[in-house]
């Protein structure tokens, strides 16, 4: 999907996002499963905030997103904090010209904008295939009851004095499915206010779907965790995100 002018707001509108979170999971998980990683993938990786953060800990890292105007804005903030890294302008759908890489991570949804189930599938055979041997996967999706509770058929809004926004989340007609409907009211140097409008589609499939698709293109050991949390095991209705870790 392209972001278009949703791309110079998105650092703005995640300005609360607990980057920290997904970095310091990370870590966690490669401790945890003794991982050896000297290079990582980011795949969908916007911005580019976890990305850096990632390379300030020392891991030769390359970001990779559809979006050119994610990717500019991520070069950018790469160059102001003196961190080298190297970005790449790729449909993760077709990913290509990687080869033994230690572990590939895709975090904040981004599979969740794959809707397509076989697409969801190339996606994991692909990462498969640029991976080393006993490379490691981990993605996080959205948890199918979190989403037919909390999610779809709920209005969210924030206002400030510079930035307001107003999201629809709409039931699509497969399960899982959500049609976000965001509008923008971005305030100008005359103090009128610019209003644009973004529909993005996301689709989240059922934990058993998932590891039915890694198990098909040959993942194993693959744990479920959920929130962050770094116990895995029962996964609760409640659980907003769910983390899949796949080893080749």
């Amino acid at each position: 999907m392209a972001y278009h002018q949703f791309a110079a707001l998105y650092d703005r509108l995640m300005a609360h996002a607990p980057y920290h979170k997904w970095v310091q999971f990370t870590e966690d998980i490669i401790h945890k499963h003794a991982l050896h990683v000297n290079n990582i993938v980011d795949l969908g990786c916007g911005t580019g905030e976890i990305t850096v953060r990632l390379k300030e800990l020392g891991y030769h890292i390359t970001g990779v997103d559809v979006s050119e105007d994610m990717l500019a804005i991520a070069n950018a903030k790469a160059l102001h904090q003196h961190q080298s890294v190297t970005f790449v302008h790729q449909d993760i759908r077709n990913l290509e010209g990687f080869d033994h890489i230690d572990l590939c991570v895709s975090y904040c949804d981004v599979m969740n904008y794959i809707t397509d189930i076989n697409d969801v599938e190339q996606v994991f055979q692909k990462v498969y295939n640029c991976l080393s041997n006993h490379g490691t996967f981990i993605f996080d999706v959205h948890h199918l009851p979190y989403v037919e509770e909390y999610l779809v058929n709920h209005s969210f809004s924030d206002v400030t004095d510079e930035l307001a926004y107003i999201w629809e989340c709409e039931a699509a007609d497969q399960l899982g499915g959500m049609n976000h409907y965001l509008t923008f009211f971005e305030q100008q140097s005359d103090n009128s206010y610019h209003r644009f409008d973004e529909h993005h589609y996301q689709q989240t499939q059922s934990l058993a779907i998932y590891e039915k698709l890694l198990k098909n293109v040959g993942y194993t050991k693959i744990t479920f965790y959920n929130d962050f949390q770094m116990q895995n095991g029962k996964i609760e209705n409640n659980s907003e995100r769910i983390f899949i870790i796949a080893e080749k």
